[in-house]
């Protein structure tokens, strides 16, 4: 009877040490790409240069945009570069803290998993500090913030770009950010909708100076008019959104008619005129100003509306098509001879075709009270514009947080610390072996203080060490952080570095749920071969690719 026993023993032990092989691979996978983006913290941020497969390049500190060109072949680092997308589309910053600080949370829980802990336990303590943190950030660190007062508002945009290249207009960033997100947000039944990716499209156009970069109280585009005789200027258009062709309906499929007499053909064509005539007359008889439409316009169609004296402009871009329909009150129509008076779009105050450069823009403007706007970008080169706008989506996506929710954290790893001090005072309440890793996510977080002292040069042991035991001192050191500019402790409430309350809350959140997500993973298996290939139809190697291949 005493025969299996020792053997079962030992396949359970060989079952857990593969368990540990694969979770130090992802750990390893998590730290490497934490290393990649760790410079890219601060004002005193590296740039990466990327290159793509067709020799294009891009240079960025942006962590978003340097993780999306970098191909990994190891699974947890893919889930990595995933919480970067996340935090990415749900915010719209801290997409490098978030990668720092998950990579950290995961180096910290080495320790325990050589020491024999269960993962479970891990994940526990961490789950109870993240609930913990949460509820501490709102109640001891957030302050509430008056949406009136424009100043302080500017301070929170201003601290969120002024690591960036457009740092120079950085007034003019704010001011524009500010406008934009006003001007799209909607109220419906108590709640607040701000859809800045909709809405709030950002147009690019070569030349002039970035100084001459605006928000436009409504929207462009880059299309003319179809016929050269249309007006290209009208004040007060009454304007009509159509989904739906303005020409000769083809077949479905391929249609064949046979002409037996020379009459028919003209018959065929005049049944085509009516066609287009009637649907024009349905037009007509609203007089709008200015048709747009999704699809085509005919040449007939054209010569209705010229001497009705309406201008029309064919094959607008769906999105846009909502944008000018949410910009001057129209209704986007599928048939004509469905149009009422209501669908008519009035709130517009000038229609105008203006040459820039090469190119004819559309510019519908001075709407009454425009749901969508055009953010309108000057610059010297294409280049310099790209990535204006990727700074500038930043500051919209700052602008939203605050809308969306009230309230200012300090940065400059100030938050960090605090929340650190904070839950190492509350796992002293903890009992038994889970106050570990509880102490261990408190450390972790002082990787953002140490990322910054470290990226400007500063002596950081030193810098961390003043600034730990200023939080600890008392409440009225909640403020202090370090200077990413010099590398000195300094409050940064003085300082005006602030940040949105919401996205460090979900900073916190993507980066340890991560860390617990990568933890629970005890074994990488690959799918089954097909029949006929040699090898083992599951792979135990400690990951696909073993450890992290960048």
């Amino acid at each position: 009877m005493m025969g299996p026993g020792p053997i079962m023993v030992l396949s359970q032990n060989t079952k857990r040490d593969s368990g540990k092989k694969v979770q130090m691979g992802n750990i390893s996978a998590g730290k490497t790409i934490g290393d990649v983006v760790r410079t890219c913290l601060g004002p005193r941020a590296m740039l990466k240069m990327l290159m793509d497969p067709m020799g294009g390049i891009v240079m960025t500190n942006d962590g978003n945009a340097i993780l999306r060109e970098i191909t990994v072949q190891h699974p947890a680092a893919k889930t990595m570069i995933e919480i970067a997308r996340t935090q990415d589309e749900e915010v719209g910053d801290g997409t490098t803290s978030v990668i720092v600080l998950a990579a950290e949370m995961l180096a910290v829980s080495q320790q325990f998993l050589e020491e024999k802990m269960h993962p479970t336990v891990i994940i526990k303590a961490y789950r109870q500090a993240l609930e913990d943190a949460a509820e501490l950030l709102r109640d001891k660190v957030a302050t509430p913030i008056d949406m009136n007062d424009k100043d302080q508002m500017k301070k929170v945009i201003q601290s969120c770009i002024g690591t960036k290249f457009i740092a120079k207009w950085s007034d003019l960033a704010c001011n524009i950010a500010m406008e934009a997100v006003k001007t799209v947000s909607v109220e419906e039944a108590g709640r607040k909708e701000i859809d800045i990716k909709r809405y709030a499209k950002v147009e690019k156009i070569p030349g002039g100076t970035i100084e001459d970069s605006q928000v436009l109280r409504g929207v462009m585009f880059n299309k003319d008019v179809t016929h050269p005789k249309m007006k290209r200027r009208i004040e007060k258009p009454r304007i009509l959104l159509l989904d739906c062709n303005l020409e000769y309906k083809k077949g479905e499929s391929q249609t064949n008619i046979e002409i037996m007499k020379e009459e028919d053909f003209s018959k065929v064509l005049e049944q085509e005129e009516a066609f287009i005539r009637k649907t024009c007359d349905d037009i007509i008889a609203f007089k709008p100003d200015l048709v747009i439409t999704e699809k085509g316009v005919s040449d007939l169609a054209q010569h209705f509306f010229n001497k009705a004296g309406i201008t029309a402009i064919r094959r607008l871009r769906k999105s846009d098509n909502l944008r000018v329909a949410r910009a001057c009150g129209a209704t986007i129509v599928n048939r004509p001879d469905e149009i009422s008076e209501e669908d008519i779009g009035t709130k517009a105050g000038l229609f105008e075709v203006r040459k820039i450069g090469d190119e004819y823009f559309t510019f519908i403007e001075d709407c009454e009270d425009p749901k969508a706007c055009t953010i309108l970008l000057r610059g010297a080169s294409k280049d310099i514009l790209n990535e204006v706008e990727r700074n500038l989506q930043d500051a919209l996506n700052v602008a939203r947080n605050l809308y969306m929710e009230p309230a200012l954290v300090p940065g400059g790893g100030a938050t960090e610390m605090e929340m650190a001090h904070l839950l190492t005072q509350k796992a002293k309440s903890i009992s038994g072996v889970t106050q570990w890793p509880y102490k261990a996510v408190a450390s972790a977080l002082e990787i953002i203080p140490r990322t910054l002292a470290q990226n400007c040069g500063a002596n950081t042991i030193r810098a961390l060490t003043a600034l730990r035991a200023k939080h600890a001192l008392e409440e009225s050191h909640v403020n202090w952080g370090i200077n990413g500019e010099t590398g000195e402790l300094e409050d940064m409430s003085i300082l005006g570095i602030w940040e949105p309350l919401a996205v460090k809350l979900q900073v916190y959140k993507t980066a340890i749920e991560t860390a617990i997500l990568l933890l629970r993973i005890d074994d990488i298996v690959s799918g089954s071969k097909k029949r006929g290939d040699e090898g083992p139809a599951v792979d135990h190697s400690g990951g696909a690719g073993g450890m992290p291949e960048m």
